[in-house]
């Protein structure tokens, strides 16, 4: 099955979300928390998004964004996605997926 495509609007927010594996967990002690929101960070600086809040849980996360550009959350979710996973597999010496599938996104009134 084909897969759905995404709405993506410039500054139009989106509230994303991102699942752990089986609702796994995907953040194991603070530095983890710590490692994802700077990359947050960074990723929204150079795809010109605004992060306006977030939620990090153990297993998932929620992220409200607004892009500059219709493809800036995807740019900044699948860099973040990329480098995240990295990082965990590498600390914590496993391999394999992190998340559920892909991020889920709606636009926001």
């Amino acid at each position: 099955m084909a897969r759905r495509p995404r709405l993506n609007l410039p500054h139009i927010p989106q509230h994303v979300v991102q699942r752990g594996n089986n609702r796994q967990a995907t953040f194991f002690t603070e530095q983890d928390f710590t490692v994802y929101l700077n990359k947050v960070k960074d990723y929204s600086r150079r795809f010109d998004v605004s992060v306006h809040a977030f939620v990090l849980m153990t297993n998932h996360v929620h992220l409200l964004m607004t892009p500059t550009t219709a493809t800036g959350v995807s740019q900044l979710m699948q860099s973040l996605g990329r480098y995240y996973v990295r990082y965990v597999n590498n600390t914590y010496k496993r391999t394999g997926t992190l998340w559920e599938g892909r991020f889920k996104s709606s636009l926001v009134d």
